[in-house]
């Protein structure tokens, strides 16, 4: 495998996952500087998810329409431009069309990148390539918080923005030259009513969620919400049924393995998206740290990330998907309902021992369920299943989000107690058990599900075929 196509396509992606985490411990200083309050500028900051929810799902399309390797390319450099702009700001009108410029580029660059490694790699070498892959996704919320309050306290909140200019421009160049080219389709016609229904259906529940999560306006409003983008989900379903290319072919459900990753990989998601909510919080409002302190704990976990990526292929060889993604995901729930035990007295040691594991089997998990989601299906229809994955992965880490902040919120309104452990105890247990769930959908799946790609049981085959040839 050329480990140079998957590298460039991380560093990518890595700067856009960093991007989404490292503003939260910035938003004080920010807020001050252009003259609003923090918490009306974490609402403004929806605007990025939701400026991801419209695009993602015309991404597979414009991949098509225009060459992946190009649309790769400009949508690196819209989030480069979109950056600039938000360290330019200097009102709240200002920062939140940035940041929407920002989630324009970001929903091209993560199903994009996808898309450009499954066409460039052979499927036998998929697991090790989406391995790379991964780790941006999981170091990058990880390493934003720490990274972010640094910046901000020794330097300029400005740069947060600014960093991400060479690293995009490298991205663009390094991009080009390796980067296999893709013919475009002349013929692909964008299906404008499907846009419409898909955009409005996918960020009214992002939004929504997000809305319920954060204190900034009632939860009325974001159950509203919530409900008009789920009414606008059953449109585009009807319409995709009779569409002859819908932007997104709800058909592609129908392949077991497909739908599998993407029902198993959403209910993992809940509980890989509250995580990162739930421990920073714990450990700065129930242990007391400071946000470095809490920021070194949960970083930890990255190390787990990336050790996995050295043994994913073998791992998936030896037991195959079935196996292999049921104990990751069971495994994965039963480490973050762990994080329940966790108390002021908890040695710093045994916390980041969980926190490693957790992130290796989270990352064993998300390597194996995003290889799947290609295992079964067509070349052509690569470019569906990329936007597909995409949206679900947004919609899901959102709801984990609220999730997360509804417990704590249930919690504290019952027991009439101020936030405190029991609380957070009472959130990972949840999503804990949502987590575990997502072993379902893999249990009826054949063992040989995907073998092309894990190559398990390859060896056995090759032997039982030989000796029929024999005989």
């Amino acid at each position: 495998m050329n480990r140079s196509l998957p590298l460039i396509l991380a560093v990518a992606l890595f700067m856009e996952q960093m991007d989404s985490t490292v503003i939260a411990t910035s938003l004080p200083a920010i807020a001050e500087d252009i003259g609003t309050s923090p918490v009306t500028l974490k609402l403004a900051l929806t605007t990025y998810l939701v400026a991801l929810a419209i695009f993602i799902p015309v991404s597979g399309w414009m991949a098509d329409r225009f060459g992946a390797k190009r649309v790769f390319g400009l949508a690196i450099g819209v989030f480069v431009v979109g950056s600039v702009a938000c360290a330019l700001s200097d009102s709240l009108f200002a920062f939140v069309m940035a940041r929407f410029v920002q989630g324009m580029g970001g929903a091209m660059m993560t199903p994009v990148g996808r898309l450009v490694l499954v066409r460039a790699t052979p499927k036998n070498q998929l697991v090790s390539a989406m391995a790379w892959l991964t780790v941006p996704a999981l170091v990058g919320p990880l390493v934003g918080p720490p990274l972010g309050g640094f910046i901000t306290t020794y330097f300029s909140w400005h740069w947060i923005f600014l960093i991400n200019v060479p690293i995009g421009l490298l991205g663009i160049y390094f991009s080009g030259r390796v980067l296999p080219e893709f013919e475009p389709q002349e013929n692909e016609k964008l299906d404008g009513r499907g846009f419409v229904l898909s955009g409005l259906a996918a960020s009214g529940v992002v939004f929504g969620l997000s809305v319920i999560s954060l204190p900034a306006l009632p939860p009325a409003v974001g159950l509203a919400t919530v409900a008009a983008g789920l009414a606008m989900a059953w449109l585009y379903a009807r319409h995709a049924r009779r569409a002859e290319r819908p932007i997104l072919d709800l058909r592609l459900f129908a392949n077991r393995a497909f739908r599998a990753a993407i029902i198993g990989g959403s209910l993992f998601r809940i509980g890989a998206g509250a995580v990162p909510f739930l421990l920073p919080l714990m450990f700065q409002i129930g242990f007391g740290l400071t946000p470095f302190q809490s920021g070194m704990l949960t970083f930890s976990s990255a190390l787990g990330a990336i050790a996995m990526k050295f043994i994913a292929s073998a791992t998936l060889r030896v037991g195959g998907f079935r196996l292999i993604l049921v104990l990751a995901a069971v495994l994965g729930g039963a480490l973050i309902a762990v994080n329940a035990l966790f108390t002021p007295a908890t040695p710093p040691g045994a916390i980041i021992a969980v926190l490693v594991a957790a992130g290796f089997f989270r990352s064993l998990f998300f390597t194996s369920a995003n290889a799947l989601v290609f295992a079964e299906i067509g070349e052509r229809q690569a470019s569906q299943a990329t936007a597909i994955a995409a949206a679900s992965q947004q919609i899901s880490i959102a709801l984990g989000v609220a999730v997360g902040a509804g417990i704590l919120e249930a919690t504290t309104y019952v027991t009439g107690a101020p936030l405190g452990l029991d609380a957070f105890a009472n959130a990972f247990v949840v999503v804990a058990i949502l987590t575990m769930l997502a072993a379902l959908p893999f249990i009826r799946l054949p063992a040989d599900t995907g073998n092309a790609v894990s190559g398990h049981r390859r060896g056995r085959m090759k032997d039982e075929e030989q000796a029929l040839a024999a005989e």
